[in-house]
């Protein structure tokens, strides 16, 4: 059977943890964006963290910091996966010695399989996450046009952007990503995540890749 791959971002709490984990989620991401209303310090993260088990997948998020800031969060966060949001090279996401996806703000008129080229191969990429361009990183609740994206790109497709449990089956079934990632779509506030939506949201994914699979 086909399987996509659920990410929930913008964990801030024990019990968002252990709903998203309970429902099947197959990584968690933790948001190291000073800005955005998702954040998390290094030493919660690492509070959180603990509580994670075994084959579910470790995520942070960062955007334009200093290398040195993202090492800072690694000697006290153990991920397993990072994320750039930001503007962000190849050479400069492979430095860290983790595998990494790669965040691409899609509108029309955006080439992006030129963008995904320019990260394709290089060491530790792992993804190409899709995203609508808003104002800000991520986080905006805001849907692109999906038929924008190639069906050649080099990199595995992560889609994000909008999704909640409404949209999801036709997301999963028009785009047939790898992975998807929700944050928005799934709080009942800023930062807050809803344990009902979380649910809804990874069963609208597995019925669509059940239908696929037919």
């Amino acid at each position: 059977m086909t399987r996509t791959r659920i990410k929930i971002c913008g964990i801030t709490r024990e019990q968002d943890l252990a709903a998203a984990i309970a429902a099947g989620a197959d990584a968690l991401g933790f948001v190291f964006y000073a800005r955005s209303p998702r954040y998390v310090t290094p030493e919660r993260a690492a509070q959180l963290v603990v509580h994670v088990p075994a084959f579910v997948t470790r995520v942070g998020l960062f955007v334009n910091e200093p290398a040195e800031t993202v090492r800072a969060v690694l000697d006290q966060v153990p991920l397993d996966l990072l994320q750039f949001h930001g503007d962000e090279d190849a050479a400069y996401c492979s430095r860290f010695g983790r595998p990494w996806i790669k965040a691409a703000r899609v509108k029309a008129g955006f080439d992006l399989l030129e963008y995904a080229s320019a990260f394709a191969g290089a060491p530790g990429i792992s993804g190409l996450l899709l995203d609508a361009d808003v104002e800000g990183y991520g986080g905006g609740g805001k849907t692109f046009e999906w038929s924008l994206i190639p069906r050649n790109l080099p990199l595995p497709v992560i889609l994000s952007g909008g999704l909640h449990p409404g949209n999801i089956a036709a997301a999963v079934r028009a785009v047939r990503p790898w992975a998807v990632d929700v944050s928005s779509g799934v709080e009942a506030a800023h930062g807050i995540k809803d344990a009902q939506k979380i649910t809804e949201f990874i069963a609208g994914v597995r019925d669509a890749d059940a239908g696929l699979s037919l």
